[in-house]
């Protein structure tokens, strides 16, 4: 009777789960790279480079082009390329050229930033506010800057011009470095009678809803780094924040700093200069489809310019890869504080940065992430070993006392008092420590952690071949058993995502039994039944993620079972060799 209720059990929790994702689908099957769009996209719409201002658009001094059409400045460097509107001076189109959509070098590159009439509009605006008391007649979105030249890369910086027609005389200078940043000059002459206050500005702004792809493992939305802190924030709580004075759902005040929104393997992030006050919040605006999600940073005071004076303010853009020693290198040279956050190392990042650098090491020696991957596991694994001996041991010999111990427990049921002193004077007696085999497996937990943790946020696995059929290590196993690993020309995720196991989900599971055959474990039959299912229940888990963190999974479990059966036989030789045992 027992029996048919785990069955039935069983059999009810796949039938939940499979109906879920039927009756209430998640995302639609092409959001991986939809999901990109706001970092990709196809390179029809060309992309503009790291950090540029927010203005309007251009208007060639050489040729403007109708205000229907606004000019464009093209943009070209080695890893990325788009335009820049010169209507507004807004950064809305950038793609990176070294990175694709999907495996097909075909496909199209990953896009950062998009047109306003594009699907999922993204893009970056610096410039400059009224200060309370001021009317100046200021560059918006509808400006039309000029500018002689044709194309922007790191060996020409290209200037900007507007005139106000009031004696306001405006100018950009925009310089892109080799990778993914632009610096931004931003220049104001008075040459009105009357003097003016400015107020500064640098946004970054995204006008739909993105898909998040990181889980709960990895931040993805708002976040910044001010007054050396770093600060994230959620696309549901800015939403929140839209009942908020002002639509914020946080700001702060500080000097220096950066800030912007982030995905899994992209950010873009404005830098204001280093040495001025400045606020920043994080604002929603309800408008549109999907509202609009900003993040921006302002002067805290208003900086006067008096007649036949002029005044400058520098910033920086970036919109790249969150690559880590490339963060690394502007956190130090540029001298932007914490940029290396940006990536998402978490609460144990004193763990997980050492790792990270580690299989990026042994990845570059050895060419091949799964291996390189493998490597670092066996490598926690040699390190841990001492832990984990202590850990096997200490339960090995409270389970050899489970016996005396369920003895004093029917004796002295009567008396909870004298029945823990007895397990104690035992403990004692034998020296076994109760909690000696919990602590070193809280101690190995965290590093578990900061390894998966490790394999979600590196941006290099991302495509990245193994052996055989796994063409893409953070993609699921591509192999399905529901259709006979491709013999059958089904798709049996239509019905439920849950009805996707490939190979190596199935070796997963195949490693958990031989590790609950391994295991000596005391169980009751109830006990023991359930955790026939077991193996079955992780195998459907663990389908639909990525292949890279199965083979490590899977790997790991293996090196266990190993482990296990090495520390077991020294344990046997051990006690054969104490006077009475065998």
């Amino acid at each position: 009777m027992e029996m048919k209720r785990i069955i039935v059990a069983v059999a009810l929790s796949f039938a939940i789960l499979i109906g879920f994702d039927y009756f209430v689908p998640n995302h639609p099957k092409d959001d991986p790279a939809k999901q990109k769009t706001s970092q990709t996209e196809p390179q029809k719409k060309k992309e503009t480079p790291l950090g540029v201002p927010a203005s309007s658009s251009p208007s060639n001094t050489a040729d403007a082009a109708p205000a229907s059409e606004a000019a464009r400045l093209h943009v070209e460097g080695p890893d990325v390329q788009g335009s820049i509107n010169l209507r507004g001076a807004r950064f809305d189109d950038l793609v990176l050229t070294h990175y694709h959509e999907t495996l097909d070098k075909g496909s199209p590159l990953v896009r950062l930033l998009e047109k306003r009439e594009g699907t999922e509009p993204s893009f970056v605006e610096v410039g400059w506010q009224n200060a309370p008391g001021s009317s100046a007649k200021l560059p918006d979105e509808n400006t039309d800057w000029s500018t002689s030249d044709k194309e922007l890369s790191p060996d020409h910086p290209v200037t900007l011009h507007w005139d106000n027609g009031q004696g306001l005389l405006f100018s950009i200078v925009l310089t892109i470095d080799r990778r993914y940043m632009a610096e931004v000059t931003q220049k104001v002459e008075n040459h009105s009678e009357q003097p003016v206050s400015l107020i500064p500005y640098q946004r970054v702004e995204r006008d739909f809803t993105p898909v998040e792809t990181g889980g709960w493992i990895v931040h993805e939305g708002p976040l910044s780094v001010i007054n050396n802190r770093l600060n994230e924030d959620s696309y549901k709580n800015m939403r929140k924040g839209a009942s908020n004075p002002g639509n914020q759902s946080w700001g702060a005040n500080g000097t220096g700093g950066w800030g912007g929104i982030t995905d899994k393997y992209w950010l873009t992030a404005v830098v204001p200069d280093q040495t001025a006050p400045v606020s920043i919040h994080y604002q929603y605006l309800p408008q549109g489809e999907g509202g609009s999600y900003r993040v921006e940073f302002t002067s805290q005071a208003p900086q006067s310019v008096a007649a036949g004076a002029s005044l400058e303010t520098g910033s920086r853009v970036f919109a790249g890869a969150k690559e880590v020693e490339l963060l690394d290198d502007y956190t130090n040279e540029l001298k932007i504080p914490y940029f290396y956050k940006a990536v998402d190392f978490g609460w144990f990042a004193f763990l997980t940065r050492p790792m990270f650098h580690i299989l990026h090491w042994l990845y570059g020696h050895i060419g091949n992430f799964g291996l390189a991957l493998m490597v670092l596991t066996l490598i926690v694994k040699l390190i841990l070993y001492p832990l984990a001996t202590r850990s096997f041991t200490s339960m090995a010999r409270m389970r050899a006392l489970s016996p005396r111990i369920q003895a004093i427990r029917e004796h002295a049921k009567s008396d909870p008092t004298a029945m823990n002193q007895q397990i104690m004077a035992l403990y004692r007696e034998e020296g076994v420590n109760p909690a000696g085999g919990c602590l070193p497996i809280l101690i190995q937990a965290p590093v578990a952690f900061c390894l998966y943790k490790v394999l979600n946020i590196t941006i290099e696995m991302r495509h990245a071949p193994f052996f055989g059929w796994i063409r893409d290590l953070s993609a699921p196993d591509p192999t399905n058993i529901f259709n006979l690993f491709g013999l059958i020309p089904f798709d049996p995720t239509h019905l439920s995502e849950m009805l996707h196991i490939g190979i190596w989900p199935i070796l997963f599971g195949g490693t958990i039994w031989l590790m609950q055959r391994q295991s000596s474990i005391t169980m009751d039959p109830a006990q023991q039944r359930m955790m026939q299912f077991m193996p079955i229940l992780y195998v459907f888990f663990l389908g639909r993620l990525s292949a890279g963190i199965v083979i490590y999974y899977t790997w790991n479990n293996v090196l266990t079972f190993a482990q296990q059966s090495l520390i077991q036989h020294r344990t046997k030789v051990a006690d054969s060799k104490v006077p009475g045992k065998s």
